[in-house]
């Protein structure tokens, strides 16, 4: 059974940074592509980045620049590094992994606030 765990969101201030973390268990996951979403209060879930499985990246505008995604082959994880965080990044924050053509398979996602 495959399993998303993702962890690391919380309060900051405007201008800090967070780390989140997804954790990925009960299949290959360098054969995943990895993408992180968010979703805003009465909004629609979002495309945040991607990582694919020869950790080649691509960011949403709003990501490019700011946020970082990267992945650790060895730890079955992939990461978010966010920096200058703004108040417009609140959302909960999910991690999703991709099998092309097989399956795909959320993580429970993870609460990001910015605020001062």
């Amino acid at each position: 059974q495959v399993r998303l765990v993702g962890a690391g969101g919380g309060v900051v201030q405007p201008g800090g940074s967070l780390r989140l973390s997804c954790a990925v268990s009960g299949s290959d996951f360098a054969s995943f592509v990895m993408h992180w979403y968010r979703q805003a209060p009465g909004k629609q879930r979002e495309l945040v980045a991607t990582i694919t499985t020869t950790s080649s990246t691509h960011y949403a505008s709003s990501a490019r620049g700011r946020f970082t995604i990267f992945r650790d082959n060895d730890k079955n994880e992939v990461y978010l590094q966010m920096n200058s965080l703004k108040f417009e990044d609140t959302a909960v924050y999910y991690c999703n992994g991709v099998i092309p053509g097989r399956a795909a398979y959320w993580g429970q996602g993870t609460q990001v606030t910015v605020s001062s």
